[in-house]
């Protein structure tokens, strides 16, 4: 991360500061999958160059936590995507490119903002020389990844590669067998928790409770659309799907246990109004990873906000790109069926 961030930073001027490291961080939260691994070690990096360039912290905040969901919500790699493509029944790549036609206008868009609110005169020098052979391992796992390789496998080989890219220097292998133990052990929490959510969503579909959210939304889509009209009733399905997942992820404030608990009315939705699986899995991703950008109680925030030393509050009200995302979702929706329309017509 600190290879990657002091390339990053050597290459941007003082007027790119804020896109640049929005772009830092989009890129390393990809590569990772997390948008929690990357504000831990991005942040601190932050919080030292919007010192130095006399930024506003809680604008620099904000931008690392819109490149950290950019990547969340973009990573073939990461939890979230994993659970929604493995819940609706379609290919990684298929989802990847459904939603990047989504979530590239909403990263432009957040671009050119930063772009008028953090231009500075000088880019702050770095102490860290850049080293490019710690950048590959990132990008190899991008590679693979958008090459469509079997997720596990690219992970694999993601820690093959920078094992041995620090095999070369000082990083013995000892400690290499000791970190990979420790990512073990750091991913107990979320498996025990992801294994309480699911018998508690199987307790809930077996007792009728999916069934009944399902078929509220169902009438909600028949009460303002017309039931002949095929495309109306995807688009309210569409929107049917994102406010589910949104309102699970307000109160477990967890965007992949969002998308678990939502998954089967999503996938019960889709099948019956005809919204294709990588387009359920697009918008479960999307909304999950909109709310847990602008959920003051979210892990996300609540760690920024312990680093820059400011209100969680603060920190999610510059937090641009999953408004934006949230945005340009909504936009797709109904630009993709007033088209359709059109083309018929």
């Amino acid at each position: 991360v600190d290879a990657t961030v002091a390339l990053g930073l050597s290459l941007i001027p003082g007027w790119f500061l804020l896109p640049g490291l929005f772009l830092i961080s989009a890129f390393i939260a990809t590569a990772m999958g997390t948008s929690m691994g990357t504000i831990g070690a991005v942040a601190p990096v932050a919080l030292g160059v919007a010192q130095a360039a006399g930024i506003d912290p809680v604008l620099m905040a904000g931008t690392i936590l819109s490149g950290a969901m950019f990547g969340d919500n973009l990573s073939i790699i990461s939890d979230t995507t994993i659970a929604a493509t493995r819940s609706q029944g379609c290919e990684m790549k298929d989802k990847f490119r459904e939603n990047f036609k989504i979530a590239a206008p909403a990263a432009i868009g957040v671009i050119l903002l930063y772009l008028t609110l953090g231009s500075v005169g000088d880019a702050p020098a770095t102490e860290a020389h850049v080293e490019l052979l710690k950048v590959m391992p990132y990008l190899l796992i991008l590679v693979l990844a958008l090459s469509g390789m079997n997720v596990f496998m690219v992970l694999g080989l993601g820690i093959l590669a920078a094992g041995g890219v620090g095999l070369l220097g000082d990083y013995p292998l000892g400690q290499f067998s000791k970190d990979i133990y420790q990512g073990f052990t750091g991913m107990q929490e979320i498996f025990l928790l992801s294994m309480l959510i699911g018998g508690l969503g199987a307790l809930m579909e077996r007792q009728g409770g999916l069934a009944w959210i399902s078929a509220r939304i169902s009438a909600l889509i028949a009460r303002f659309t017309r039931q002949h009209d095929g495309e109306q009733n995807e688009k309210a399905a569409e929107l049917g799907i994102a406010g589910v997942v949104s309102l699970t992820n307000l109160c477990t404030a967890n965007n992949t246990v969002a998308i678990i608990v939502a998954s089967k009315v999503a996938k019960e939705l889709a099948d019956h109004h005809g919204v294709t699986p990588r387009r359920a899995a697009s918008m479960l991703d999307i909304f999950s990873c909109v709310v847990q950008g602008l959920i003051p109680w979210g892990a996300q925030a609540l760690l920024l906000g312990s680093i820059f030393a400011l209100s969680p509050l603060a920190v999610v009200s510059m937090s641009f790109y999953p408004m934006a995302l949230a945005l340009a979702a909504l936009v797709a929706v109904f630009v993709k069926h007033q088209m359709r329309k059109a083309a018929h017509a």
